[in-house]
């Protein structure tokens, strides 16, 4: 016990007088997954930030789905943790136990992949994100959007065909729920990590997924961590000193660039014309 305390001590003492600690806690699936539980703790830690990550987790969840969950207090997820840069999980949690877990500063909220460019899709997202933030112990916590990406060109799945599996109309789709159906939520501010992958794609070309659905263990989920980074510190993740050594020094440079641009656009709800 000695040994956590001074542990936690030396941390705190490590951090700059500036330093924020942010709690947030991602609502969704496997692109959740890919976001935020790797490297985004490190980047906010290299920039004097801590945060304490938590994600509810069940593959492909759509919003209609974690609201069920919710109202009927299922025991579906896994909780994944990430608290001094260190990964726990437990299995088997309800919704509720995960949201009270923590008097989080930032919930997100998504649409599963399939069908996060469908408007009839989002029709559950203002009971949710209700009923998310009567739960919440902090009562300044905000609700934010999580913007996914479009599926690789290469693709080729079933899924894929509810977009004509086309990569722009999927991206576009994504981008007419995020203008129109999003905001029916009272949700106003978006991580757009769509948009930083298809700005990554645009100079590295289609190579940011693993699967043509989920982000690529390198530049993809590297991209999307350093998006968030930005967006949850306020701090311009460009010249951040941290990437894992399995990522170029160059490259990861770019991926920090894109990851700014992006957020840029989004300030301008500029989405298209790159």
């Amino acid at each position: 016990m000695t040994r956590k305390i001074l542990f936690i001590l030396l941390t705190l003492m490590a951090l700059p007088c500036s330093g924020k600690v942010i709690k947030v806690l991602a609502i969704g699936n496997s692109f959740s997954e890919d976001a935020v539980e790797q490297y985004l703790y490190e980047l906010a830690y290299a920039q004097g930030d801590s945060l304490v990550i938590g994600n509810a987790y069940i593959p492909a969840c759509t919003i209609e789905m974690h609201l069920d969950n919710l109202k009927f207090s299922r025991r579906k997820y896994a909780f994944r943790k990430v608290v001094g840069g260190v990964k726990t999980e437990e299995k088997n949690v309800t919704l509720q136990r995960i949201i009270l877990d923590e008097p989080w500063d930032i919930i997100t909220l998504q649409q599963a992949s399939l069908v996060s460019g469908l408007p009839d899709s989002y029709k559950n997202l203002p009971s949710l994100q209700r009923q998310v933030k009567l739960l919440a112990t902090n009562h300044d916590v905000q609700i934010w959007w999580h913007m996914t990406w479009a599926y690789a060109k290469s693709f080729k799945n079933a899924l894929f065909e509810v977009y004509g599996s086309d990569q722009q109309r999927m991206y576009n789709d994504i981008v007419n729920c995020l203008r129109n159906e999003v905001p029916k939520a009272n949700i106003q501010h978006v991580i757009p990590s769509g948009m930083a992958i298809r700005l990554m794609r645009y100079h590295k070309g289609d190579t940011m997924n693993r699967d043509g659905q989920h982000l690529s263990y390198t530049l993809g989920r590297y991209t999307v961590a350093c998006t968030w980074c930005e967006m949850l510190t306020g701090k311009s993740v460009d010249g951040n000193k941290y990437w894992p050594t399995t990522i170029k020094m160059d490259d990861a440079k770019l991926c920090q660039l894109v990851a700014h641009e992006a957020i840029f656009m989004n300030k301008l709800n500029r989405y298209s014309g790159f």
